[in-house]
């Protein structure tokens, strides 16, 4: 990766690629803004793409495709069996990771749900540095229940702390005996965190917790989905891994673990997952349920073409130019609006740019899903579509009681080469005029709330008119055209 430096400018990230094809952006006036969120519920899923400006919702399936991805689709073998592509895809996963035995599945909730089929029965115990919305609702679904036991400075949303996704070793090795090995059927550690902010874990941590494990005979699950970023990170932080490869660091923590699966939505760049499993006779054990709930075990359920895609993602991951993209362009904004005072999570970790909803809204208690209000106050003034990772987020407790989140964010997300320099100042500049103003922003309660993900297709409505008072004082600020 080279260190490009400036003569007479101050040091900005650097687009490591040059831009052949472009997408058209329209920014709606804020009385439109304000009316399109009021048709969406209130809720930033429900909005059409068309009336968003810049779409930071997810990482998640919106990543750019490279000049090299998109020529590799054109030799894809589609059929339905036996496809050639699943063999190139195999062969290239096998080669990074040292893991034969290969399960496609569309996508990484696809992945969770096989391996929550296979290993989760009632009253089982899953332990997580921290869970994910997906992973945790197909464990629950089925009588499971997750043990979250990232460390206690995970959860201090501004530090300097490299590794804040690690988990609490001893409580991990606490809770195997509190619960016994046999009500454990696997741990998973997720490579930055993502409902913490991004964070990464270290090698280090991921070595001694998988060795904890082996020691109780419990088996080992790493989500990669966000493995990419949490490669650059451990790169560039860790003690010692300066000098080793990508390609060295990803085999080193994939000998770690027992069975691996991602999301190729971010880990890949393309539309797809896949779960892989070392031991064969554990992968046997698996792999009817690929086409019971996906399809035939040589595309399961993916299209062929995003599969060759995928394999040609999966090796420009082990490119630093390439993976550096996202961490520092987040880190920039992360660092831009922390100089202003907005309260954001530090250090810049994966995924996107973080902001503390609690510190941001203190006046608006959790209870009102104050991060799933700023998320809306955001498209309002800007028409930046964020995501909410708060309360909302969560499920409610058994009793009916709400959940309240650990941590309240509003993410940021930076889909992989698709922002420019100049985009991110514009979002900086908006959340910075918006954290000026906070005091108009109030909360949100339900009108209609599903049982389970009630945050992908809830409605809600504002608590009072602060949406109409934000709108006004916008557009007192910045004309009605903005």
């Amino acid at each position: 990766m080279p260190a490009i430096t400036f003569y007479k400018h101050e040091p900005i990230p650097m687009e490591m690629h040059k831009v052949k094809i472009v997408q058209q952006l329209h920014l709606l006036p804020t009385a439109q803004r304000l009316e399109k969120m009021q048709q969406a519920g209130f809720n930033t899923f429900q909005l059409h793409n068309g009336d968003i400006f810049l779409d930071m919702l997810t990482d998640s399936g919106v990543n750019a495709m490279s000049d090299r991805q998109q020529a590799a689709m054109l030799q894809a073998d589609d059929a339905y069996a036996g496809s050639e592509t699943f063999f190139r895809m195999q062969a290239k996963l096998q080669e990074l990771f040292g893991i034969e035995n290969c399960l496609p599945a569309h996508q990484g909730r696809a992945c969770e749900n096989i391996l929550a089929t296979r290993f989760v029965k009632p009253g089982n115990c899953v332990i997580m540095n921290y869970h994910f919305t997906t992973a945790k609702a197909h464990i629950t679904r089925l009588g499971g229940r997750v043990e979250e036991l990232v460390k206690k400075e995970g959860l201090v949303s501004h530090s300097g702390l490299p590794f804040k996704g690690n988990i609490d070793l001893d409580a991990l090795e606490s809770c195997i005996l509190k619960e016994t090995p046999s009500n454990v059927p696997f741990v998973r550690l997720e490579a930055g965190t993502n409902l913490i902010g991004g964070q990464p874990i270290s090698y280090t941590n991921m070595k001694a917790a998988t060795a904890i494990c082996r020691k109780y005979k419990i088996l080992t699950v790493l989500d990669a989905s966000l493995l990419q970023d949490n490669l650059y990170f451990i790169k560039t932080r860790e003690e010692g891994m300066q000098g080793k490869s990508v390609r060295e660091i990803t085999r080193m923590i994939a000998d770690l673990f027992d069975i691996i699966y991602f999301s190729a939505r971010k880990f890949g760049f393309a539309r797809g997952g896949a779960i892989l499993v070392r031991d064969k006779k554990l992968f046997h054990s698996m792999e009817d349920l690929i086409p019971m709930f996906e399809g035939f075990l040589t595309y399961g359920g993916m299209s062929v073409k995003e599969m060759e895609a995928m394999t040609v993602g999966f090796e420009e991951s082990m490119d630093m130019d390439v993976i550096s993209q996202g961490p520092q362009f987040i880190d920039y904004c992360v660092k831009r609006l922390d100089e202003y005072g907005v309260p954001v999570i530090t250090p810049g970790g994966g995924l996107g740019a973080h902001i503390d909803v609690k510190e941001f809204l203190p006046h608006v208690p959790q209870s009102e899903y104050s991060a799933g209000a700023l998320s809306c106050a955001l498209y309002i003034c800007g028409g930046i579509r964020g995501m909410e990772r708060g309360t909302l987020s969560e499920e409610r407790e058994p009793d009916g009681t709400e959940r309240i989140a650990s941590m309240e964010l509003l993410r940021l997300a930076f889909p992989r080469r698709v922002f420019t320099l100049s985009q991110t100042e514009y979002v900086i500049d908006r959340v910075k005029w918006l954290f000026d103003h906070r005091q108009l922003v109030g909360g949100l309660e339900f009108v209609h709330e599903p049982a389970t993900l009630r945050f992908f297709t809830g409605v809600l409505k504002p608590i009072g008119d602060w949406p109409e008072k934000l709108a006004a004082a916008y557009r007192a600020d910045f004309g009605d055209e903005q």
